[in-house]
């Protein structure tokens, strides 16, 4: 009962909460990037390469139960065929070079917020007599508390 009660401490904290909200808009995110990269950019990419589907760019290494020649990965798949799907990791490459970039704007918006919420540390009024440590203005000569003379201090 105590690890429950500890572990539910620890899930209630703000970073933990912020975390998790974090991963599944970046979830949601990865989503949306790959819904981009493969049904906005791929498809005049392929266009201009001569009606290429680039998602269907692979080559078949051995032949499945169906012998080939294959439609598309997803038949290749079906079949059982043993391929390596070019296309498909040029989509993904390119999903997370969108992903990065868009992590990047992100943290250097984040940094340049935070730089601007910095605010200099006020300047002192006061100083500590090194002789009775109380608290006197920062121009005092003279400690008004020991009476001590503070010379260069």
């Amino acid at each position: 009962m105590k690890m429950f009660k500890e572990f539910k401490e620890f899930a209630m904290r703000g970073n933990v909460v912020d975390m998790a909200v974090g991963i599944i808009i970046g979830a949601a995110f990865g989503t949306i990037v790959n819904s981009l990269v493969q049904d906005m950019i791929m498809p005049p990419i392929g266009l201009l390469l001569g009606n290429v589907d680039f998602s269907n760019i692979f080559v078949v290494l051995k032949e499945g139960k169906v012998a080939g020649p294959y439609a598309s990965v997803a038949a290749a798949k079906a079949a059982g065929a043993v391929s390596i799907n070019f296309g498909v990791f040029v989509n993904t490459i390119i999903s997370f070079i969108i992903v990065a970039f868009s992590v990047f704007l992100l943290v250097r918006t984040v940094n340049q917020l935070r730089r601007q919420e910095e605010v200099p540390p006020p300047v002192p009024t006061t100083k500590e007599c090194i002789y009775c440590f109380s608290s006197i203005p920062i121009k005092a000569t003279r400690c008004p508390q020991c009476t001590s003379e503070l010379k260069g201090v």
